[in-house]
């Protein structure tokens, strides 16, 4: 196991994922140090009080636009996950400077980093909204894979290798539509729904986690590795949160999609298909030339698309609700859930 008594650190790690991420890796890889590094000091002291008296976890303020920091805080690491950016779409849509400056540039200084201070395999979280992306948010983050990818160019001779993981809503995960659908719940007497045609996938923290770990053990460098999952229904999502309640269409967000895209008919020539994920090959690959990167894989038809409405895999109504019973129990769906989740 690659992360076994290692050093890993976690960019943006007080973030939904860091909160599942640090916990798993402590109990399945017993690394010699994680380091949580992230920019908001209130958030690092309430994660910190969760893993108190654990040596193995260290906290890091940093911010990733920090290229200085990221220098200090690379040093003497084996791996890292890259979580930090800034992602909730209106939010990238109204401060589009920010936006680059951590997705596009942030990303730069990471690479950077790992290559100079001889971090053996990076691996950079990606979002749905990368493939066609329709607004910055995608746009910035397509722009980040790709570097990510020639990253590996960028490192040569050097040991250090660069891949992506790429999924879509993370059931549960700040910003996503569980928790916005439960709080508006408790609010309003109906769930404003954007378009009743709208279709999302579905992911949990747990499955992110372990496409992340799946990354490490298989990578060559440059892959973008892709979840299977299934999708649902915008109105089934609300029916599973809260059972009954009416619904009212509001439309469609300025730079929101009706259905989620993970593999585009760009990506689908360098695409191939395993047991639980896709595998999509940089198209330009210098630093492992003859090396096997498919690995057994299957190419995917020429007109492939991986999208959330035109998928073969979908969660029912009765799922999502198991899957909300276990996570925040018998409660009532019209309580937001806690921040961590």
């Amino acid at each position: 196991m690659p992360l076994k008594n290692s050093t890993i650190l976690v960019t943006g790690g007080t973030g939904s994922f860091g909160h599942a991420f640090v916990p798993m890796a402590l109990e399945k890889y017993d690394p010699e140090r994680i380091i949580v590094y992230s920019r908001d000091e209130m958030k690092q002291w309430e994660m910190a009080k969760l893993f108190e008296g654990d040596k193995r976890v260290r906290f890091f303020i940093g911010d990733v636009r920090d290229r200085d920091r990221l220098y200090r805080a690379v040093d003497g690491v084996d791996y890292v996950v890259h979580a930090a950016a800034t992602k909730i779409v209106p939010t990238a849509e109204y401060n589009p400077f920010e936006a680059v400056k951590t997705n596009i540039l942030g990303a730069m200084n990471l690479i950077d980093a790992c290559i100079d201070k001889g971090v053996t395999k990076v691996v950079a979280l990606s979002t749905d909204k990368a493939s066609s992306p329709i607004n910055l948010y995608g746009a910035t983050k397509l722009a980040s894979d790709k570097l990510f990818v020639a990253g590996n160019a960028y490192a040569g001779s050097k040991a250090t290798r660069f891949s992506v993981v790429r999924y879509g809503n993370v059931m549960g995960s700040r910003g996503s539509v569980l928790p916005f659908f439960r709080d508006a719940a408790s609010k309003d007497s109906s769930l404003p729904i954007t378009d009743d045609r709208m279709t999302r996938f579905m992911i949990t923290l747990q499955q992110g986690v372990e496409l992340v770990w799946e990354a490490f053990e298989d990578m060559v460098g440059g892959e973008i590795y892709v979840r299977k999952i299934p999708s649902m229904t915008i109105t089934d999502i609300a029916e599973a949160v809260a059972p009954g309640k009416p619904t009212k269409l509001v439309g469609i967000r300025p730079g929101e999609k009706l259905h989620e895209q993970m593999i585009g008919a760009e990506d689908a020539p360098n695409t191939y298909e395993y047991g639980d994920f896709f595998k999509i090959l940089p198209t330009i690959n210098t630093w492992s030339p003859g090396t096997d990167m498919v690995k057994g894989g299957t190419r995917v038809p020429e007109d492939f698309l991986y999208t959330s409405d035109a998928n073969s895999q979908w969660m029912t109504v009765p799922e999502l609700q198991g899957w909300l019973s276990s996570h925040f129990g018998d409660e009532s769906a019209n309580r937001a859930p806690s921040a961590t989740h």
